[in-house]
């Protein structure tokens, strides 16, 4: 299955080094070196294998074999980032979820429906669930707004917090 892990926002440097603007869960497991990521330039998919990773500012900073210069990556930038992953390489820990198992879930306060998870962004404390419902809400996954995560059912139980829902 091919899923999109992230955007090349800029280049960094003059080595080749590019920011990426994650996308997906469990990066430093997607960018680690040696893997691979495939990106659409032009009519082909360009297919390239990750020599360094490292975080800086929030971005994920990835260089590729054989890409040595900021010549070589710079018509990149702007571009979406894919990769071929098999999820069971990665062994989740319990309350621990996949953004693909979170994203397309109906939310519920209780009985009443609040929306769906349309989006997941990392804020570094913990991540954060864009729901699309009569407007949109932003949801902290966190265990004393989030009671239940059904994946088998695409449901799941929050109890807001004060404010959270208007």
């Amino acid at each position: 299955m091919e899923i999109n892990v992230g955007k090349i926002v800029n280049t960094h440097g003059v080595k080749g080094e590019v920011k990426i603007l994650t996308a997906s869960d469990f990066a430093s497991e997607r960018f680690k070196p040696g893997k691979v990521l495939m990106i659409p330039f032009k009519e082909e998919k360009v297919i390239l294998t990750i020599k360094s990773y490292r975080t800086h500012k929030n971005f994920h900073m990835v260089s590729f074999e054989g890409l040595n210069n900021i010549n070589d990556v710079e018509k990149y930038k702007g571009l979406d980032v894919f990769q071929d992953i098999e999820n069971k390489d990665i062994i989740l820990d319990e309350h621990e979820y996949f953004y693909s198992d979170i994203i397309g879930c109906t939310v519920y306060d209780g009985a009443r429906e609040i929306g769906t998870v349309k989006e997941i962004f990392e804020t570094g404390a913990n991540d954060v669930w864009v729901v699309q419902g009569e407007k949109e809400y932003l949801i902290p996954y966190i265990e004393d707004v989030v009671k239940s995560i059904d994946i088998d059912h695409k449901k799941i139980i929050i109890e807001p917090i004060e404010g959270l829902l208007e």
